[in-house]
């Protein structure tokens, strides 16, 4: 059993416990999670074949009927989700995922320890995503291990405090890992995304937390710039293969009317590709 001196978070406490392993291959397991049958083998394979610079099992909830994650979705604001969260159980297809979840992430010791671990100031949330940018900056290509299968006892909502760490977390890790030619081509759909998230925050009782998110980013920022210099230092992709990774669709469960609407659709298409035209070829 390791100690932390308290509740200093998830990245803290996932660090701690690499620090001390003996492995070669480190893997990251909420607590709510059950692995299945054939876990162990199915995660360890990947490793194996030296595949992915680090991936996650697949990740069902209800006991196993429907999938809680199948590889997550990164949208070029920063915002993030569990994608096919709530479709049935079915077969899973092999495109590489915007990101890997932390209820289940593989990723050899020496890529974790070389890309900088779990930033741990971010408490909770987004510290995988920003862990699967880095490394896919550094060259890594990340992947889901569909036979490792985990039962995740999950629920999206645990109150407004929660607000604060995704909103926070997301402009750290946009600010940390986005390529500077990127970080200009998104910027005005950043400063767009904070006047739309305003009357959702009002509507539902996170504005407090929306504000208190800022703050925090720019009591951050000289950290966050001198962060932001050493990953620049391990990047071996293009600004425009990173983009790659993104995606303009606002297709999750989770973020309700506003991302099946028609016309915000089609407007967040015709700004992608046109960021994506200035960003060139690579």
């Amino acid at each position: 059993m390791l100690e932390t001196g308290g509740n200093r978070g998830f990245s803290v406490a996932c660090n701690r416990g690499a620090a001390s392993a003996t492995g070669e291959l480190l893997c990251f397991l909420n607590p709510d999670a059950v692995p299945q049958p054939g876990w162990r083998e199915a995660i360890v394979a990947p490793h194996e074949a030296g595949e992915w610079a680090a991936w996650q099992g697949l990740v069902t909830a209800e006991h196993g009927s429907v999938i809680n994650t199948a590889g997550g979705v990164v949208h070029f604001t920063g915002i993030a989700w569990a994608g096919r969260a709530g479709e049935p159980v079915g077969d899973i297809d092999d495109a590489e995922p915007g990101f890997v979840s932390g209820a289940c992430l593989a990723v050899p010791r020496q890529a974790f320890e070389e890309v900088g671990m779990f930033p741990e100031e971010f408490f909770l949330y987004h510290e995988d995503v920003d862990l699967s940018l880095r490394l896919r900056l550094a060259g890594g290509a990340l992947g889901v291990a569909a036979d490792a299968r985990v039962d995740h006892d999950y629920e999206f909502d645990k109150g407004p405090e929660k607000w604060r760490y995704l909103e926070r977390n997301r402009w750290a890790t946009v600010i940390r890992t986005y390529p500077g030619p990127l970080l200009l081509a998104v910027f005005p759909a950043l400063v767009a995304t904070e006047f739309a998230l305003v009357p959702v925050a009002l509507a539902g009782g996170w504005f407090g937390q929306q504000i208190r998110a800022k703050l925090d980013v720019l009591r951050w920022l000289p950290r966050l710039i001198q962060e932001r210099r050493e990953i620049r230092t391990r990047r071996t992709i293009s600004a425009r293969e990173f983009a790659a990774g993104l995606t303009a669709g606002l297709d999750s469960p989770f973020l309700g009317a506003v991302g099946r609407s028609g016309l915000v659709r089609r407007l967040l298409a015709g700004y992608w590709r046109l960021a994506l035209g200035l960003l060139g070829r690579g």
